[in-house]
């Protein structure tokens, strides 16, 4: 059992440090001295990659959540709402991550979530005691249905610049070959592991853990920002001890210290990142790694956890 004083100094650290921004990096306008191109807006980093992948060198593509934000609970000035609406496309997630979007006024608007199969906050995982209800956004973190949202990107920049259509179809046909390439390695990769379960930050990876038949459970539920009671960190060590997991994941953006405890409660426990890919620190952003690069690392980190050959 939890300790009496630790499980008091974890219920202190999850209402005033669960969220520890890092890297934070002012947000690029959304603006731009070349005219030739479209001016492209994304909400936030997934989206923002996804729109240089498709639209090259003929976008100029900008996010308005700056990097090192976790974009949850984040909220635009006046400014960023004003620079957004000089743009000729305007691309975000939907689902309800982004509860701002409705602010954002230009001609040509794609919600990459629009007529897409969505679950509900709650499937996917087990026991997450998950005070935010309603549609589960983290479509992107599937890589099959990450390619439906390059599509609906792709026919968004071809409306918007219809002149330059092949070239779009082009780009987004080579990205979604890569997105094709990045499923068969997870699911090779995945295909023979000691665990199927694994505890992650906050529940993220619903359709990931569907796609791939696995079983997320949740330190948080669908906000990486709740506070987390001091039975459920008892619940998270009593059910790392029955699945015997000894590794437990957190987030590049959020304060690590509460997975470290909870970690530091199991036999050889530890902790690895486990990205929801909501946004990139500095470093990641100045060494330019994108959307395949961070599902990759995934991958390296969920293999040492599910204990893969």
């Amino acid at each position: 059992m939890l300790d009496k004083k630790i499980v008091i100094g974890i219920a202190v650290a999850a209402v005033v440090a669960v969220i520890v921004p890092l890297g934070v990096i002012a947000s690029t306008p959304a603006v731009t001295t070349d005219d030739s191109k479209l001016k492209v807006v994304a909400s936030f980093f997934v989206l923002y990659n996804f729109a240089r992948q498709v639209g090259g060198d003929r976008a100029e593509v900008t996010s308005i959540v700056p990097s090192g934000v976790e974009p949850h609970d984040w909220e635009p000035t006046i400014k960023q709402v004003s620079d957004a609406n000089s743009a000729d496309l305007f691309i975000y997630n939907g689902a309800g991550f982004e509860s701002w979007a409705e602010d954002i006024e230009v001609e040509l608007v794609i919600d990459t979530s629009s007529g897409l199969e969505l679950m509900q906050t709650g499937e996917g995982g087990k026991e997450q005691g998950d005070e935010h209800v309603g549609a589960d956004p983290h479509i992107w973190l599937d890589p099959m249905l990450a390619k439906q949202q390059v599509e609906k990107i792709r026919a968004g920049l071809a409306k918007a610049d219809p002149d330059n259509v092949q070239y779009y179809n082009n780009n987004a046909a080579s990205f979604t070959a890569a997105l094709d390439a990045l499923d068969t390695s997870i699911r090779s990769e995945l295909s023979e592991c000691e665990g199927r379960e694994f505890i992650a930050f906050h529940n993220a990876f619903s359709y990931f853990a569907i796609m791939y038949g696995l079983t997320q459970h949740g330190l948080h539920g669908g906000l990486p920002e709740s506070e987390v009671p001091p039975q459920r960190l008892q619940e998270i060590v009593d059910l790392a001890n029955e699945l015997k997991i000894d590794t437990i994941y957190s987030e590049e953006l959020v304060d690590p210290r509460l997975a470290e405890t909870i970690a530091a409660e199991i036999p050889n426990g530890r902790v690895l990142v486990l990205s929801p890919i909501e946004g990139l620190e500095e470093e990641d952003e100045q060494a330019g790694l994108g959307y395949i690069d961070k599902m990759e690392q995934n991958l390296v980190n969920l293999k040492a956890g599910l204990k893969c050959e």
